[in-house]
This record gives C-alpha cells, structure tokens and sequence, in this order.
C-alpha cells in the first residue's frame, strides 16, 4: 500500500518543510509514502470561491485513479484518536488497498463533487491550522500511527 499525501497550495513553508520530510522518511520506512504539492489553478485571483472550488476539483479528479482511496482532510470530518487512525490505515492494508490520498483542500475547501468522491473524511481536530501547519500534523500522525501498527515505543498510551 502507497500513502499519497496531496495538498493544493504552495510549496512547503521553510518552518514545515525539515518536519515534514522527517515524518515523511520515517513513514516510508513502514509504507512507501510521497508528497504531491498542487498548484492552485492558473487565474486564482480573479476566480470567486465556487469556481476556484471547481477549477481545483477538476485538477484533483483528473488526477485520482478510479482504485484510489481518497481520505479527504475536512473540519467536519470524522476525528480519530492515535489508535483508531492506526487501525483504519490497518484496515486499509488488509484490504489491499493500493493507494491512500489524503488530501488537504484548498484556501476555500472542496467542491461537491470532491466530497462525494471522498471514500473518508477526515477531521485533525475541531480548531482551525493553517494548512501547512496541517501538512506537519498530517504527516507526524500518520507516523504515529504506523508506530501504533508495529508495536513501536513512539507512541505512549
């Protein structure tokens, strides 16, 4: 199984990059593991919120497989303790699921059509990050929860 981390934004931020590509190298040694930055649609600036929305869905959809299990990162998602995100990315695996994206939306969220498309939704938490921040969350949880598959000391609970 593959776990496919994608955020639409700007590249990573020079006070998230070093934590990111640790966490990120760490999972890898569990799972292969890789960051897809996208950019925001050409003409950003002049687009109102439901047509950026659009824009950034049809770029995300053209770049899904039908097979891929997309867990959509969304404040109204379902939250997660360290263990429960342990045993979904288990489940996953037991289900021979070959591709994980977990995806961070844009400025604005997602369009209908990503949420309908999303096989999960997933809330960090009920407060507000900035996305990079979320980047550095995302990958140091799913770290954690690959040390919670294995047994592993990181995780104290």
């Amino acid at each position: 199984m593959k776990l496919n981390f994608w955020t639409i934004g700007k590249a990573h931020e020079s006070y998230v990059k070093e934590g990111v590509e640790q966490f990120t190298k760490r999972i890898s040694n569990y799972y292969p593991a890789n960051w897809t930055i996208i950019p925001p649609p050409k003409n950003a600036a002049v687009l109102n919120n439901a047509e950026l929305k659009k824009k950034e869905a049809e770029i995300i959809l053209n770049m899904l497989q039908k097979d891929d299990y997309l867990v959509l990162l969304d404040e109204r998602g379902k939250q997660f303790s360290s263990e429960l995100l342990a045993s979904f990315i288990q489940n996953r695996a037991n289900e021979s699921v070959k591709n994980v994206v977990f995806l961070i939306g844009g400025a604005y969220g997602v369009s209908d059509e990503i949420m309908k498309r999303a096989n999960t939704k997933w809330s960090l938490s009920q407060l507000v990050f900035p996305h990079q921040l979320v980047r550095l969350i995302l990958s140091e949880q799913i770290y954690r929860a690959c040390t919670i598959i294995r047994n592993e000391k990181y995780h104290h609970s």
